[in-house]
């Protein structure tokens, strides 16, 4: 029988990326989800396709050999865990709250049945510390049953594949680009990873990590957030990189934040291998096939806009370091006032409510607000000497 992988959270990363990475290096897939109709369909077809699209090309994938959980039943998540040779995640932040005590309790089950067969998970999330994120979580729920550093492995992942917003009415099709590169922590596994040119172990994830959020997510916002401004009727971000000011302002931010990685991590990266992935990532961002909208890459303001974010959270490393940021900078302005809409020409409620917030606040306390400051253990002044900065270049 094949080897089983576990994915938990059938989302567009979920399944487009994860699980199709682990279906083509020969697994068999379980999905565990709270959609009942993902899973229904799952369970009936035992597979799905994944369509990736650039420009004219498009090429299909049919996973197969895959079935589905719903993440109400604890007893079949537990029995899935136990009989899983590798674990991965892939549920956003919001939700791990929700999902600690189950996978706990998976885990237990799992430790009682397999004490010296340990569990490696993957961690397919964009968020900062997410190890130490989900290890705060999992640790009450576990008690003393499971020594969680000696029977789990959690590895954090760079997770660079874009997918955009699906087709609702087809459960089974999910569009996504060519890129497939899943990149992983390699100090992290208690078991070897299955070879596979789409699977890159690397050391130290968090150089990585910070790749990932201080140039594609920042690059990608700011082309929504730069390009909103210049041209609010633009849906797609491929359309707005076709004025090549606006390219050349992301251009700009994108190689702003390559100099602050150099000297966060001088001996990871060089110069040319970042000016190699910044023109790749554009090129990326301008397939049209995607559809990638402005609205969707820059929604969700409250957590994009975070001193701990794609934005703020490097020019606040470029502020300490004494380098140049005013480039993020001005793509960060522009965020504070994004009311793009969807293709039903509906903005993003949580972000009119933001917006509306904000609207009330003066300089600068608008910026410490914007930034969640005071979640940060972070001087006050910084954020007054950063929001003067900021007014500076308005």
């Amino acid at each position: 029988m094949k080897r089983l992988f576990v994915q938990w959270g059938g989302g567009n990363i979920g399944r487009s990326f994860i699980a199709q990475v682990f279906s083509r290096a020969g697994y068999r897939i379980v999905i565990i989800d709270i959609n009942q109709a993902l899973v229904d369909s799952l369970n009936t077809q035992h597979s799905y396709t994944v369509e990736t699209v650039f420009d004219q090309d498009v090429q299909q994938m049919l996973i197969e050999d895959v079935s589905a959980v719903h993440a109400s039943n604890q007893t079949a998540i537990n029995r899935v865990v136990a009989d899983a040779e590798l674990l991965g995640i892939s549920v956003g932040r919001g939700a791990w709250p929700h999902i600690a005590a189950s996978l706990s309790e998976a885990i237990i089950f799992r430790h009682e049945e397999k004490p010296d067969f340990a569990l490696d998970i993957i961690l397919a999330e964009n968020i900062h510390g997410c190890k130490a994120f989900v290890s705060s979580l999992l640790l009450p729920h576990l008690g003393e049953q499971v020594d969680l550093d000696a029977y789990v492995g959690l590895a954090q992942t760079s997770i660079g594949k874009m997918v955009p917003i699906q087709d609702p009415a087809n459960l089974l099709t999910l569009k996504s680009e060519p890129y497939n590169e899943l990149i992983v922590d390699s100090e992290a596994f208690h078991h070897p990873l299955p070879h596979s040119s789409d699977i890159h172990p690397v050391h130290p994830i968090e150089a990585y990590v910070d790749r990932k959020l201080f140039i594609h997510n920042m690059g990608h916002s700011a082309t929504a957030y730069l390009g909103h401004m210049c041209h609010p009727e633009w849906l797609t971000i491929a359309e707005v990189l076709e004025d090549e000011q606006i390219r050349k302002q992301v251009h700009d931010a994108m190689e702003q934040s390559r100099d602050i990685l150099l000297a966060l991590h001088p001996s990871v990266f060089t110069k040319k291998a970042l000016d190699a992935h910044i023109l790749d990532l554009l090129k990326r961002f301008s397939n049209h096939a995607l559809g990638d909208t402005v609205h969707r890459v820059g929604r969700d303001l409250k957590r994009k806009l975070r001193y701990d974010d794609r934005l703020l959270g490097v020019i606040i490393e470029a502020e300490r370091l004494g380098m140049a940021w005013e480039c993020i900078g001005r793509a960060y302005l522009k965020a504070l006032c994004f009311f793009a809409s969807d293709s039903k020409g509906e903005p993003y409620p949580p972000d009119a409510l933001f917006l509306k917030e904000l609207k009330e606040c003066p300089w600068p306390e608008k910026l410490c607000k914007a930034s969640s400051w005071e979640e940060s253990s972070l001087e006050e002044s910084l954020c007054f000497t950063l929001a003067e900065k900021l007014q500076a270049l308005s």
